[in-house]
């Protein structure tokens, strides 16, 4: 089950990755003008319709990513059969189809069925093409009907199975979407703590890779919260569709805003504080792995090179940093301050966010970072020399590996060692990637030398069980993966 999630977990980014397109066009389209959102400029209208447009329809672009993303080979039939399961469910399940099928009138449907075109749908349209696409991509049939065999019989037999799935949701969905809703109402209506406890839950969960499924119940549609649509979508829509026990509660942003503080100020300031820790004779070494990852972590909001550096070296102190992003997201929360990110929470972002309407007090989470700044820095100082912790450059015994290279040539003896360190071609089943990590499913998971990877230039290796592992590279994961596949072929 474990193994599932992260895969679905690592499906869900492939969508999500088509998100700073979209902020960047919202973003600008703001910067042109603020207050019109294009009822002013022309070139303004232009990008904010264009980012709209991705924003909007993030339900189909999850159906066809998780299908994409949980099929064995990634073929472009199974993304095609998302798209087909998504048009099959919410097409028989509109509120119109529904009254017809069930011969009410319209105004007697559930509520519920005028939702179903979310995120929570597309990802089951997307499980529901991947798995038929595994089962039957490779099926052959009669010389009567072999031109629909294989991956072409994939699409038609999604939209058969569809048809059940929706006869089953138009008795399950008004149940499952209010029980859903209970749940994100339950934790929006504890306001700033309830936010705090999304916040210390969501870096907890990074380890396994299950931050993303918990991440789209806040900031999508799945459940009616969709903190990120909200923020990007015009300000007269903020509070629409918003249930009525939550006015006054829940403000836009508020699971979005307490992140930057900690993403753009203190994970910086815990790579600092990592860095003054080290042996002498290493500070040069995790000096540059330090900066890179800061700057990563300021500039782009991407914090797992950083947080993978020590979370397993030390997991008290990624107990602390998860504690402390909860205590941002409770004090951005309760002052009001925020902004918003289509990505994650660093200075791109942030910048973008500024003009947006829905943004309130955006400065005031500058001086909130420095505090943040000020207080990761002395406690990793604290915890690492009053506990004595193995964080980079504290080990016991390091292990020296020379790779040699320079652009695509890095990247392939960067591959070489780590394939090595994995226990070689013999213990690889499967090679993947996401935006930061090499997500491997491996033989015996026992036998990998982490050290000999992390000298290698990885910020850390992480194995949830005994056949699976994953290898935290940074932003060019896909270049050592694709070299990685290529020494394994």
């Amino acid at each position: 089950m474990m193994k599932y999630l992260q895969r679905l977990g690592k499906s869900l980014m492939l969508p999500i990755a088509v998100l700073p397109a979209a902020s960047l066009l919202l973003g600008i389209g703001y910067y042109l003008d603020p207050t019109g959102w294009g009822a002013n400029s022309v070139l303004s209208a232009f990008l904010v319709k264009t980012g709209a447009s991705i924003i909007d329809s993030m339900s189909i672009l999850f159906a066809v990513g998780v299908a994409l993303g949980m099929s064995k080979d990634r073929d472009g039939s199974a993304a095609l059969s998302g798209l087909v399961a998504f048009l099959v469910v919410t097409t028989l399940l509109s509120t119109g189809s529904v009254a017809q099928l069930l011969q009410i009138d319209p105004s007697e449907v559930a509520p519920a069925f005028a939702k179903i075109s979310n995120q929570f749908i597309g990802i089951i349209s997307g499980l529901v093409a991947a798995h038929t696409y595994n089962k039957f991509h490779d099926v052959v049939l009669p010389d009567a009907f072999a031109f629909f065999s294989g991956k072409r019989l994939v699409p038609i037999l999604t939209a058969v199975f569809m048809i059940i799935v929706s006869g089953i949701l138009l008795y399950v969905w008004p149940f499952i979407f209010g029980k859903l809703t209970l749940f994100g109402e339950s934790i929006v209506g504890l306001g700033a703590f309830g936010a705090a406890i999304y916040g210390f839950f969501n870096r907890l969960l990074i380890p396994v890779g299950l931050h993303h499924t918990l991440n789209s119940v806040f900031w999508f549609n799945l459940i009616g919260i969709n903190d990120i649509g909200r923020f990007w979508g015009p300000a007269a829509d903020v509070m629409k569709d918003l249930p009525a026990s939550l006015n006054g509660i829940y403000h836009v942003g508020m699971y979005q805003a307490g992140y930057f503080p900690i993403m753009m100020f203190g994970l910086p300031a815990a790579g600092l504080a990592i860095y003054l820790t080290a042996k002498p004779e290493r500070k040069a070494e995790i000096g540059s792995l330090m900066l890179a990852a800061g700057i990563a972590s300021f500039v782009t909001g991407v914090t797992e090179p950083l947080e993978f550096s020590f979370m397993f070296l030390a997991p008290a102190l990624y107990l602390i940093h998860a504690l402390l992003t909860a205590v941002s997201m409770y004090v951005v929360t309760a002052i009001g301050a925020t902004a918003g990110f289509s990505f994650s929470a660093g200075l791109i972002d942030y910048v973008l966010s500024l003009k947006n309407p829905n943004a309130h007090n955006p400065l005031l989470l500058l001086p909130i970072g420095l505090v943040f700044f000020v207080i990761y820095l002395v406690v990793f100082l604290f915890a690492i020399k009053t506990l004595n912790l193995k964080t980079p450059g504290r080990e016991d015994e390091t292990i020296e590996v020379e790779v040699n290279g320079k652009g695509n040539d890095k990247f392939e003896a960067m591959a070489e060692v780590i394939l090595e360190a994995l226990g070689g071609k013999e213990n690889i089943v499967s090679i993947d990637n996401c935006a930061t990590r090499l997500r491997l499913e491996v033989v015996n998971s026992e036998v990998i030398n982490k050290d000999k990877i992390k000298a290698a230039g990885a910020f850390g290796t992480s194995t949830p069980d005994k056949t699976t592992a994953q290898v935290i590279v940074g932003p060019k994961v896909q270049f050592v993966a694709d070299a990685l596949k290529r020494l394994v072929k």
